[in-house]
């Protein structure tokens, strides 16, 4: 008997569009950020469907990040709120720029921040607030913009997993926060291999992380040398990063925006297939966005149940050894030497990030997958527990 291939946890799927797109952006000569990257955020803002939005394409959704929490002026001295439940990318952007972190604990349902935690953890020195939209589920974005207008706080939103997540009938990036950063690495709900987006309504930010997106150069690269007259002239007004997106990558986000509703669709069916066939085992599946709302279901995490007789690392050992890939989001960073030691942290301050965590894994999902890989992990997932 052939063994089957081994299911992996997540593949990119590229289309004949993505990859002729690419082949034009080779034979145009113009490779870096350029007029296909410029189209990309032309077409990103539009899909937000806001006009007074600005979209500055980035290669990471870590760049985005760092721009934006420097564009607001954090640094030496502030505090940032954030979740410990997160990777650490959300926060080491913070130390980037000389700032602390003040990491809190998850709403143990949603796996999300918890807002109530958010608001006691506020003192003298916090400046602003940065949510993670977790696995694709919103987080409870009215209260905590609640909480930072009363408190006069900035918020900007990680919503790497959450393309295109809604709540109370808005897309993430739409809302009332200061930025919001999207992630398009080669696993989430659109790829461009490794890129972002920085989204704001600031006028003010959006022209600073311009700025400092490339260099600190005053002038933008593809304006400098597509000018009609093109002009060498150029001056740094700031010690700026090289944080531009190139054409080639922005070639493959013109054609997976396109597709990011169908691609969502997607993964909602399968969602709902592992929800049916997962079903009376001893497991809690995930969270469900609120009727009305979409979630992205960037990431199907499962958490074993107090009965489950077995503990999460053997029983991925069990998927793999049955040729299913499976990973875990996140080891909280509270976990981590460089986190827990230079701010004293331990599990019990975290009880719900750490319950989590010992409990959950997360399963295949992805696009390409078919109805029968669906069935052929919820069969591992049943004989694992049953082994």
């Amino acid at each position: 008997m052939t063994a089957l291939p081994f299911l992996p946890f997540a593949l990119p799927d590229i289309g004949d569009e993505e990859i002729a797109e690419v082949v034009d952006t080779l034979k145009s000569g113009w490779l870096t950020t350029g007029p296909k990257a410029k189209r990309f955020e032309a077409d990103f803002a539009a899909f937000l469907g806001d006009e007074g939005l600005h979209c500055i394409a980035v290669n990471s959704a870590t760049a985005g990040l760092h721009l934006a929490l420097e564009a607001i002026g954090i640094g030496p001295g502030d505090e940032v709120i954030t979740t410990t439940h997160t990777f650490t990318a959300t926060a080491e952007v913070v130390r980037y720029l000389g700032a602390d972190v003040k990491l809190v604990d998850i709403d143990p349902a949603t796996l999300n921040i918890d807002p109530a935690a958010i608001e006691a953890a506020i003192g003298p020195r916090t400046k602003a607030i940065l949510p993670v939209h977790y696995a694709g589920l919103a987080a409870d974005m009215p209260a905590i913009l609640d909480i930072a207008c009363r408190h006069g706080l900035k918020v900007i939103e990680d919503a790497a997993h959450a393309l295109p997540t809604t709540i109370g009938g808005q897309l993430v990036g739409t809302l009332a926060s200061d930025a919001t950063v999207f992630s398009f690495y080669a696993n989430k709900t659109i790829t461009t291999g490794e890129g972002g987006m920085l989204v704001t309504r600031n006028a003010a930010l959006a022209a600073r992380a311009k700025v400092m997106r490339l260099h600190g150069i005053s002038r933008d690269a593809f304006d400098r040398f597509s000018t009609t007259v093109p002009s060498w002239y150029y001056e740094i007004i700031a010690p700026g990063f090289k944080y531009n997106l190139t054409d080639i990558a922005a070639s493959l986000g013109l054609h997976q925006l396109k597709k990011a509703h169908a691609f969502q669709r997607r993964r909602g069916e399968i969602a709902a297939l592992y929800d049916a066939a997962l079903a009376g085992l001893p497991v809690i599946t995930p969270p469900h966005a609120l009727p009305g709302d979409t979630h992205a279901w960037h990431l199907y995490v499962l958490r074993l149940a107090d009965g489950a007789g077995v503990d999460r690392d053997r029983f991925i050992e069990r998927l793999f050894t049955a040729g299913v890939g499976a990973s875990v989001h996140y080891i909280p960073l509270h976990l981590h030497p460089y986190w827990r030691d230079r701010y004293t942290l331990d599990a019990a301050m975290f009880p719900h990030s750490q319950h989590a965590y010992e409990r959950m894994l997360s399963l295949p999902l992805y696009t390409r997958m078919t109805d029968a890989d669906v069935q052929r992990v919820a069969a591992a997932v049943r004989a694992a527990l049953s082994a």
